[in-house]
């Protein structure tokens, strides 16, 4: 049987082809031939052929697919037929066809993985959505996923195809030496972009359901996401050093000697960054919180570790120092509630109808659309005055940063209705009396 397998059927080039070869030659061809219909008849349908968006992914899914299979396939037959013939570019430069082959096969999968999971994995979240936040987060995610499969092509033939060189070489103590290689390079930015890819996996798929089924606040959910964010980041720097051959031991013996000194002069940073630290785990200040401090109101656009973003109402960013907001003393409207008290002062006349002046201030502010109906509005009699009857009107609103246009809606209506009604807003009063010597 061995004999009939290893008998030649005919010779090529000087190349002998045996039974065995031609057999497993078929074989092969079989297998590629059944895989083709496989993939064509169950994978392709499951995308949609009245939708031209999936049509054009079934046509691009089998621009990566079909190459792939035939490049697999030739591969194969190069080491069934034994046609593994080297090709001398230059003397130090003798590539195998196989080699050749491994490295467009290496692409083509990388290519393939990439498409799937943008387009099978990371749509299945983002895809189907139609604002621009969504949008630009798939976009997002899209490159990361590109950015991390080019850097493990990189790093693939650099380390297999002697494409590998020196970029510099570090001197040690005890002697000898370091090399930093171009492939420590990109290694470094592959672990970056991973580490970038993960926070997107975390925030955007896992904490992401995890916020909608607990009905977690958003100032929460912004505190939980910078802390992801600053621990995974700090595991990929000390990985990225690592992989450029840094010594982390040394690294962090001289920051620590380093930092004795820096830490004298920069004490408000520091006093900046353990706040940064302390508003996030604490949440006495959350973003989209509504604060007052220093005779300003704004809405917290962003808490760092050293600086918070605050947009006040006249649309003005400031930047206000973390420590500012965890010692000092600040108002924080809309910390338990969403819903402020905010009050509107009047005076009338001796003599006027009180009732009817708490009668017309209740109208006036029931009329205005950016009112509470719940808590009600009250009237309130504060004191016997020194020209007027002072009143007090007490309403709830949670349209905080332009509070003051409303204010100023309600004094014009207040002014309408105490007119048509004759209603007196005195101006102070004095009686000056002289005496003739």
């Amino acid at each position: 049987m061995n004999k009939l397998l290893e008998k030649t059927l005919f010779s090529i080039w000087s190349k002998d082809f045996t039974l065995a070869q031609i057999i497993v030659f078929i074989a092969l061809s079989v297998i590629f031939f059944l895989t083709y219909q496989v993939i064509t008849k169950y994978l392709f349908p499951t995308l949609d052929k009245n939708n031209k968006s999936q049509i054009d992914k079934r046509r691009s899914l089998g621009k990566l697919l079909i190459p792939l299979l035939v490049i697999g396939f030739v591969l194969l037959v190069v080491y069934d037929l034994k046609l593994d013939y080297t090709f001398e570019i230059t003397q130090r430069i003798t590539p195998a066809f196989s080699l050749i082959l491994k490295a467009l096969f290496f692409l083509q999968f990388m290519r393939l993985l990439d498409w799937v999971i943008n387009n099978l994995v990371i749509e299945r979240y983002f895809g189907t959505a139609d604002n621009q936040i969504n949008i630009k987060k798939l976009s997002h995610a899209r490159r990361l996923v590109h950015y991390t499969f080019y850097a493990l092509v990189v790093i693939y033939f650099l380390s297999n195809y002697g494409l590998d060189f020196q970029i510099h070489k570090f001197k040690l103590e005890g002697g000898g030496g370091k090399q930093l290689m171009l492939s420590n390079v990109f290694m470094a930015m592959l672990i970056f972009f991973i580490a970038r890819l993960l926070i997107w996996i975390f925030i955007e798929i896992v904490l992401r359901n995890i916020y909608i089924n607990k009905k977690i606040e958003l100032g929460s959910q912004y505190a939980i996401n910078q802390l992801v964010k600053y621990v995974i980041y700090i595991f990929a720097f000390a990985g990225s050093l690592d992989a450029l051959g840094l010594n982390m031991t040394l690294l962090l013996g001289g920051a620590a000697a380093l930092l004795v000194g820096v830490g004298l002069g920069l004490q408000s940073t520091f006093n900046d960054f353990i706040s940064g630290i302390v508003l996030l785990f604490e949440r006495s200040v959350s973003v989209g919180d509504v604060l007052e401090f220093d005779n300003t109101v704004g809405t917290v656009k962003k808490i760092g570790l050293r600086s918070s973003i605050v947009e006040t109402r006249g649309n003005i960013s400031i930047v206000v120092p973390n420590h500012l907001l965890v010692n000092e003393k600040v108002q924080n409207w809309t910390h338990f509630s969403d819903k402020v008290r905010f009050t509107v002062d009047v005076g009338v006349a001796y003599g006027s109808d009180t009732t009817l002046v708490k009668k017309l201030l209740t109208l006036a502010v029931d009329r205005n659309p950016y009112v509470l109906d719940y808590p009600a509005p009250s009237v309130r009699f504060e004191s016997f005055g020194e020209s007027s009857l002072d009143f007090r009107l007490y309403f709830f609103s949670r349209n905080y940063m332009v509070i003051e246009d409303i204010k100023s809606d309600i004094r014009l209506e207040i002014d309408r209705l105490f007119r048509k009604n004759k209603v007196n807003i005195p101006f102070p009063q004095r009686d000056v009396n002289l005496y003739k010597k």
